[in-house]
């Protein structure tokens, strides 16, 4: 398969770009923005590969997207690209709506047009996977309740709000012009090359440094944890077998409070010895909360499960204590972005509370 990613530059594009290109034939075209969180080094070990190209573009960029779909001959196109923080787009949620919902209807126009191109047997196999977030159902009571696939639409943030938006467009372009297209929900992921202004690695960081760890309110904000290299075989899954029209959410059983992934972080460094007198804990500082910070999320995969025998690997003690790991082990990485072009701007400031 010729396969076109979006965003594959970031945190889940970039973990999926490499699952693709191990061991397989497929071939990967890399279309990212390279926006402050697209990091070109997280593919590093990919770069070389014959059969993975990366373009720098914008999806807003309708006639190029579709030049590129056609020269490369696209047959699936997973759509990664997109605004992703709630603190960034409460303080200017301008660029989501350009993003996620301007970019995602070019997106869709191109791929619709390249689509109706193909020959038959080509048609029959395109694909047009559009990833989302569970954070489009909205808020959840702390003691019941879950996100399931016939959950309601209720957007708390602009974010949010404008990935709704890009899943309501998905879906009509389904049903209005017949391209094939499946969805994907998942939950808040976590894991190497995240980021530094989401939740755990913004502590991991901040702790390895004895800097105060923020964290929202009282900490009890619950969120479903899914390792990113499980929702990469999540969505190769949804890509290659999903029901065309269908949505499937992914998530890993895996519901902790705010406070207490911040303070499992810590012990793990306590562990490790890396902290002279005292526990890192001592660094946990709570912040005001955020404006129309959701109290909980959590997600049934049953679907995904049952449907496509997908199940996640990791744990979340798992893949939390690698996921440390990495961090001690890949300053090479994280570095360059602490001392770089986003140090000073909004790290541990306006982000300082997590997902």
């Amino acid at each position: 398969m010729n396969i076109l990613i979006t965003g594959g530059a970031g945190f889940i594009g970039s973990a999926l770009c490499r699952r693709l290109l191990v061991d397989s034939d497929h071939r990967v075209v890399n279309l990212d923005k390279l926006t402050y969180a697209g990091n070109l080094a997280s593919l590093r070990g990919i770069e070389h590969l014959p059969n993975y190209r990366f373009v720098h573009g914008d999806i807003c960029d309708q006639a190029m997207v579709l030049d590129l779909m056609r020269a490369e001959r696209i047959d699936v196109v997973i759509h990664l690209a997109a605004e992703s923080h709630v603190d960034r787009s409460i303080d200017g949620p301008a660029d989501f709506i350009e993003t996620n919902v301007v970019g995602t209807f070019r997106l869709l126009g191109a791929a619709l047009e390249h689509w109706r191109g193909l020959p038959v047997n080509a048609q029959e196999r395109f694909r047009f996977h559009h990833v989302s977030t569970d954070e489009v159902f909205g808020d959840l009571p702390f003691d019941s309740g879950i996100f399931t696939e016939q959950s309601s639409y209720a957007p708390s943030s602009p974010y949010s709000a404008s990935k709704a938006a890009s899943d309501h467009l998905v879906r009509a372009w389904y049903e209005t012009y017949g391209l094939p297209v499946v969805l994907s929900n998942c939950s808040n992921n976590f894991g190497p090359f995240h980021f530094p202004e989401k939740l755990i690695p913004l502590t991991i960081l901040n702790a390895l440094q004895g800097k105060a760890l923020p964290v929202y309110g009282s900490g009890a904000n619950v969120r479903d944890w899914l390792y990113v290299d499980d929702h990469a075989a999540a969505l190769e899954c949804v890509a290659f077998r999903g029901k065309l029209g269908e949505s499937y959410n992914v998530g890993a059983r895996c519901e902790r409070t705010n406070l207490h992934v911040v303070e499992t972080i810590c012990d793990i460094l306590d562990a490790k010895g890396l902290r002279n007198g005292g526990s890192h804990r001592d660094l946990i500082s709570f912040v005001t909360d955020r404006p129309g910070h959701d109290r909980r999320y959590g997600i049934d995969p049953t679907k995904i499960e049952r449907d496509l025998g997908w199940q996640p690997k990791e744990t979340f003690e798992t893949g939390l204590a690698r996921t440390v790991d990495w961090y001690l082990t890949n300053d090479w990485w994280w570095q360059p972005i602490l001392d770089g072009r986003y140090a000073g701007e909004r790290l541990g400031v306006a982000t300082k509370g997590a997902t």
